[in-house]
């Protein structure tokens, strides 16, 4: 992500942001991030970012 960019659009680097998701979905999140050995918020910042750059490339 470019953090410049970023910055400009607001005024912290994090923004708190509550979802509900289907319960196995949230344990396999639990799982991958308990087996990597990282944070539940980081696989989804990475599964996030991941998913909407392939969509912005797809899209244009």
């Amino acid at each position: 992500m470019d953090n410049q960019n970023f910055k400009d659009q607001c005024s912290d680097l994090t923004k708190e942001f509550n979802i509900q998701i289907p319960c196995k979905l949230a344990e396999r999140v639990e799982a991958y991030a308990s087996k990597n050995k990282t944070k539940i918020t980081s696989v989804v910042i990475e599964a996030l970012d991941s998913f909407l750059r392939k969509q912005k490339n797809r899209v244009g």
